[in-house]
């Protein structure tokens, strides 16, 4: 037998469940209404949020989230990351809560400057090399190459080509980008999900480590803090060089739209330079939100090395803060080439 107390309380309880669902049945009355044209918007301008209400229900709150960060109905997009986000809005009225989401793309506000380079010396380079990474460290040049079966790790005197120190990666790796950072030599594989660390003064391999979200090695770079890794897609991954987890990541993006197969990467005063797959330049891009600021068509000089049958694109760049110029070479291409940068 019930007793009242317990009958009470089972009543109580039912009201307090009926008050607080969240079924969800509501959910198509609303809609995430902006000013983005076709969900475009360009970060220099305010992004403004209506919530349609179809069905004109009383509302007691409204709050609006991007990618998860509390927002204003009004907000300036000037500090947010370029690329695809979602508006999120929780919707509270008559004691249900109701979320609805919509596309958001973020694009930069201008067009990327055009560069040019003067070539200032050119030095001999491995033709046999499919060269995937490139970096100065200390006065010597480091390559990471390409290729299964023909993938190495080298040190390099730039000046005349000569192999000062070479470890070959097992058969099944494909070498890609590397950087090194704090006496360790960070090199990638392409598709092995994998990347190894090496000791930068013996070539010892002291670590490795996996990929998180990131499927595949591109290119890598550091700011001196973190570590900078593409995958072939927009998408350029933030890394702790201690755990090697993806902290964080941006996309990049131009006024028009994301630029995808984002190749080896060099951190040059700031900004990211990259090689990008195919196009025989580069693009330089703002690490804080993605944006390509410049580019740099450097296809001329394909047409100043040796032509074989190998000859494949330009890939990797490399800057010596000795010098302050910046180093180029190419898949398979025999000169490595000191160029100035130049807006045009």
């Amino acid at each position: 037998m019930i007793s009242f107390k317990n009958l009470l309380i089972i009543s109580l309880s039912i009201i307090i469940i009926s008050c607080g669902s969240n079924t969800g049945q509501n959910k198509n009355d609303f809609n995430i209404q902006t000013n983005a044209i076709k969900g475009d918007i360009s970060n220099n301008e305010t992004l403004k949020i209506t919530l349609e209400n179809k069905k004109g229900h009383s509302l007691d709150s409204v709050n609006y989230t991007l990618n998860g960060k509390k927002i204003d109905a009004t907000t300036s997009l000037n500090a947010f990351k370029l690329g695809k986000h979602t508006i999120e809005a929780t919707v509270y009225f008559n004691n249900e809560k109701v979320v609805v989401n919509t596309p958001l793309t973020i694009l930069n506000s201008e067009a990327p400057k055009v560069y040019t380079y003067k070539i200032i010396n050119e030095y001999p380079h491995d033709v046999t090399s499919y060269t995937q990474g490139l970096e100065f460290y200390k006065g010597d040049l480091y390559e990471s190459t390409g290729q299964r079966k023909a993938s190495k790790l080298r040190k390099i005197n730039y000046k005349t080509g000569a192999v000062l120190k070479n470890i070959n990666l097992a058969d099944a790796y494909f070498g890609e980008g590397l950087t090194i950072l704090n006496d360790k030599i960070y090199q990638l594989t392409w598709q092995a999900g994998i990347g190894f660390v090496y000791d930068v003064n013996t070539f010892e391999k002291i670590d490795d480590f996996k990929y998180g979200n990131s499927k595949e090695g591109w290119g890598i770079c550091n700011d001196s803090k973190k570590l900078y890794k593409s995958d072939g897609t927009e998408t350029i991954w933030i890394l702790n060089p201690d755990t090697l987890i993806e902290e964080d990541s941006i996309q990049v993006y131009t006024n028009k739209g994301k630029i995808v197969e984002i190749n080896e990467l060099e951190w040059i005063n700031g900004n990211i330079y990259a090689n990008r797959w195919q196009k025989d330049g580069v693009a330089i891009i703002n690490p804080k939100n993605g944006a390509i600021i410049g580019v740099i068509d450097f296809s001329p000089l394909k047409k100043l090395v040796t032509q074989h049958t190998n000859l494949d694109v330009l890939n990797g760049i490399a800057y010596n803060p000795e010098t302050k110029t910046v180093f180029v070479t190419g898949k398979y291409w025999d000169k490595l080439f000191e160029v100035e940068i130049t807006e045009k």
